[in-house]
């Protein structure tokens, strides 16, 4: 009788037809080794500098429970209710304000590294493809996902495009790449980039743009380093970003021969009311200031392109806010974006981490 239920039950494309040949070959040629596929992976922009397209990314963004880790049923209804309401809006103008020519800035720069490390391992006889993705907004995950398999690929290596490892930025990545594979049958091989804060050329190649600019413009009498922070309590948990912040620091400080009070360390970007890792780099800035440091200048090691966090928040807002407390002098030091010593290390660390899989021509 169970039997007999269970043929009922079981989808008519799964049921033996005993009377058929068999479809299947006995004798199926070699798989081959596949293509290899290589994806650069960036945070994410609006499409556009406006409230709508603004919305859309804060709406995806913000309900990533590795970003926000408020209880859902707390943080949903703040989000829909306060946040996408009125963020959007005020957004607007700032992402206006840095927009390009071509496009949202930490896109054009995201592109430009990709174009080049795809041109840089072509030309060293590494047979890949190269995409650019990003974690929130366009292109997706997904849909480079599916576009490497079209071409062929069966083996992806992610390269979240994050120097110090969070689980707020480099994890969500590793997550949504893990819930794309797995609606996957036939799912590719998979690795991934953790991070790359202590690599000597990523060091070497944002010391070269400190003594360029400072060749150019002049040395002030601070160098600030600015990292995006993260709430304090994601540290108490566990996660490795602020000391990963601090080796980067440590390293590009005696990269270029400083002093330990030559230097500030500082965070910025806090959102919300919870405490976050200090100390704030607007406030520091207008401290320095007040203590009669009035020149600085200002990098931002853990963007490896430039974007609304270093050309609207620092160079606009932290400058006015240092100005307005008395220095005379502030200098932002562009973000590493297609600097021919960064995108050459980028294009040796993708090399690296494609040892053993078959992307070498013969």
């Amino acid at each position: 009788m169970f039997l007999r239920t269970f043929k009922y039950l079981w989808p008519e494309r799964y049921r033996a037809e005993p009377e058929q040949a068999d479809p299947y070959d006995t004798d199926p040629p070699p798989a081959g080794p596949g293509r290899v596929g290589v994806m650069l992976v960036n945070l994410g922009t609006p499409d556009a500098p406006t409230p709508p397209a603004i919305r859309r990314y804060l709406k995806e963004f913000l309900s990533d429970p590795r970003v926000v880790e408020i209880p859902r049923y707390l943080w949903m209804p703040i989000l829909h209710g306060l946040v996408l309401t009125a963020r959007p809006r005020r957004a607007a103008p700032r992402y206006a304000g840095v927009w390009m020519a071509e496009g949202s800035p930490l896109m054009v720069w995201s592109q430009r590294q990709a174009d080049a490390v795809r041109r840089l391992l072509g030309e060293r006889g590494v047979q890949a493809e190269v995409e650019l993705a990003m974690r929130y907004g366009r292109p997706g995950l997904a849909e480079v996902i599916d576009r490497l398999r079209e071409r062929g690929c069966d083996h992806i290596l992610a390269v979240p495009l994050y120097p110090q490892y969070s689980a707020s930025t480099t994890a969500t990545v590793v997550d949504e790449i893990g819930r794309c594979a797995a609606r996957l049958r036939d799912q590719p091989a998979l690795r991934f980039v953790k991070r790359f804060h202590a690599r000597r050329g990523y060091i070497d190649a944002l010391a070269g743009r400190v003594e360029s600019f400072w060749q150019a413009q002049g040395r002030g009498r601070k160098l600030v380093m600015s990292f995006h922070g993260v709430p304090r309590y994601s540290i108490e948990l566990g996660d490795p970003y602020y000391r990963d912040c601090l080796e980067t620091a440590r390293l590009l400080r005696e990269r270029l021969g400083l002093a330990p009070d030559a230097v500030e360390v500082t965070f910025q970007s806090r959102f919300g009311s919870a405490r976050w890792l200090e100390p704030y780099t607007e406030p520091t800035l207008r401290e320095l200031a007040h203590q009669g440091v009035d020149e600085v200048d200002v990098i931002c090691p853990g963007f490896v392109a430039d974007c609304l966090e270093t050309l609207e928040e620092i160079d606009q807002e932290c400058r006015a806010a240092f100005l307005a407390a008395g220095g005379r002098r502030f200098r932002y030091i562009p973000a590493l974006n297609d600097d021919p010593a960064w995108v050459s290390d980028l294009a040796a660390l993708v090399q690296e981490q494609l040892q053993g899989w078959p992307s070498t021509r013969a």
